[in-house]
């Protein structure tokens, strides 16, 4: 379920900062997934690629929002349920300012983007766990920052003047639609993650 915004303001967001990405995008839901669809699953991968898959990487690992502060980043939304598209719907509408995002910016990893591939999904609007978004004065230094202290980051788009959330992919250009249910209930319908408990709930966990 997609809740309404409803969230207090951590510090700014202005026209001209930038948008960065924390960590990889779709890694709790692809991780789900392949635990349920192991049997199918083999079909394609080895087994030891999919316990990989299967493999949650520390969710709570990512620096408190105190040591983002820290780092540079004046905003922070993690990346939960509806994905990356959701986190910065959020940000978005908290501050009622527009954005341009290169979606090809946004950290992915190869094995997502497989288990995507195969039940259709887009790992745009996949749950997360460890990933959050960033808003910053200077993307690039406060990435260079967070790669020192072991989380891969990028800089993915700018925070923009106006109402406009522009998505770029490519030579293709679009706006940002509304936030839809996560991918991964697609799948599992009974998916259920405890943000405070960092726990699982779905078959065969």
């Amino acid at each position: 379920m997609i809740r309404p915004i409803n969230r207090e303001k951590l510090g700014r967001m202005e026209p001209g900062q930038d948008l960065v990405t924390a960590g990889y995008i779709g890694e709790l839901g692809v991780a789900a997934i392949a635990r349920e669809k192991e049997t199918e699953l083999l079909n394609w991968f080895t087994r030891d690629y999919l316990r990989r898959i299967q493999t949650i990487e520390n969710p709570a690992a990512l620096p408190s929002w105190e040591e983002f502060r820290d780092l540079g980043a004046t905003e922070y939304e993690a990346v939960e349920e509806g994905g990356i598209l959701t986190a910065l719907w959020t940000l978005s509408g908290t501050y009622h300012r527009g954005m341009s995002v290169n979606l090809r910016a946004i950290p992915v990893r190869q094995r997502t983007i497989e288990i995507c591939e195969r039940f259709e999904l887009t790992p745009y609007r996949l749950w997360s766990g460890n990933c959050g978004v960033l808003v910053t004065d200077n993307g690039w230094r406060l990435a260079e920052r967070l790669k020192a202290k072991g989380v891969y980051a990028a800089v993915m788009g700018r925070v923009e003047a106006g109402a406009l959330k522009e998505i770029c992919y490519g030579d293709e250009t679009g706006c940002m639609e509304r936030p839809r249910p996560d991918e991964v209930y697609r799948i599992l319908p009974d998916f259920r993650w405890d943000i405070e408990n960092q726990t699982v709930t779905a078959p065969k966990f």
